[in-house]
């Protein structure tokens, strides 16, 4: 065995995404051979890349079939988060992803979505952070169970900084974790995009793969003051079947299709599609109406990242402060993972094939 015939038999095994072969894309490092043995990296593009067992046994049968039948292959895994941010040393150089989570209209379980999403990636091995942008309904620190706590202030480079809670493993940052839950935001748009600019730049998010936004209902000032003050990398839009929310959904879709937000929509997940009682788990009752997230998403040749359930579990998790993603229930945490692994998916193919990302431009 030598390192060009490994490589030369890894070249016929394809990254299941890009459509490309490993050597290729660069994808393998560190080639050791010791008489039958051989061990080399393989660097995914993302930590929490769901094709992993599909990439490592397509490498053992490529070796043995074509390089040493009587091999033992030992393939390891690093990662290297693929970003298109080519704006260093603009506002969060650190961040190679940012993921905007939206709905057309509230009520659709946007903010559930969002939080246990961040929740997924980072147990996929990610560094993650959610800001919870819904200034006038946050409900991070609810679901979090992080109510009445305070973030600190921290001296970065001369400049103070807000330092962003830590739970879960993951970085969460609210207008609720700044003012009291009994008052009320009663703020005009300028000044909720003011502190959406604040939570951006005064926010020491440090270096992350994915920082998830979980953005107000609607169409408006702070998806605006988002897009125009960081580069996206895309969109999830959240719907539930039904027909009202459905048409809400679309005009989230046609708000990112404007030329001047040049924001790709990653797809669209469903939530809320069957409910499952506790007591008879083999059932599924279509309460809101049947694969109407599936439908639309075909509409506009948009991916459809998966369905959610309506189960009381998620609920309760939420109100308790331990989301779904960090429970013992398998099949919805099953969900989660299943809907979290094809946005990865397409961020990576997002960033393969697309050009580099900007921001909006002013309107």
């Amino acid at each position: 065995m030598t390192k060009e015939k490994v490589l030369e038999a890894l070249s016929n095994v394809q990254e299941p995404d890009l459509g490309k072969d490993l050597v290729t894309l660069n994808m393998v490092k560190d080639i050791e051979i010791e008489g039958n043995y051989v061990s080399f990296t393989v660097v995914l593009t993302t930590p929490a890349c769901p094709m992993k067992d599909m990439i490592k046994n397509a490498c053992i049968n490529a070796i043995k079939l074509l390089v040493n039948k009587e091999a033992t292959v030992n393939v390891k895994f690093t990662s290297n988060t693929t970003t298109k941010r080519t704006d260093e040393g603009a506002v969060l150089p650190k961040v190679k992803n940012i993921i905007a989570v939206v709905s057309g209209k509230g009520g659709v379980g946007k903010s559930t979505v969002a939080a246990n999403l961040a929740l997924a990636l980072s147990e996929g091995g990610a560094k993650v952070g959610l800001m919870d942008a819904d200034i006038y309904g946050p409900s991070v620190p609810i679901m979090f169970g992080v109510r009445g706590e305070r973030p600190m202030m921290m001296d970065i480079e001369g400049k103070g900084m807000i330092i962003p809670l830590e739970k879960f493993g993951i970085k969460l940052m609210s207008i609720g974790l700044l003012v009291d839950e009994k008052n009320a935001v009663v703020w005009r748009g300028p000044m909720a995009s003011s502190a959406i600019k604040q939570f951006v730049t005064d926010v020491y998010w440090d270096e992350l793969d994915y920082l998830v936004v979980d953005m107000p209902p609607g169409t408006g000032d702070i998806h605006l003051t988002l897009m125009q003050t960081v580069p996206v990398t895309g969109a999830v839009i959240v719907t539930t079947p039904q027909d009202v929310a459905l048409a809400d959904a679309k005009k989230g879709i046609a708000m990112f299709g404007q030329a001047q937000m040049n924001v790709p929509v990653i797809g669209l997940v469903e939530n809320m599609s069957y409910f499952v009682p506790a007591e008879l788990p083999d059932n599924k009752y279509y309460i809101f109406g049947k694969e109407g997230g599936k439908r639309l998403a075909d509409e506009y040749d948009l991916p459809f990242l998966g369905q959610i359930p309506l189960v009381q579990s998620i609920r309760e998790g939420g109100d308790q402060g331990v989301p779904i993603m960090m429970s013992d229930d398998l099949v919805t945490k099953k969900a989660f993972e299943g809907f979290a692994s094809y946005v990865v998916r397409s961020i990576a193919m997002r960033n393969a094939n697309m050009s580099a990302e900007k921001i909006a431009e002013t309107v």
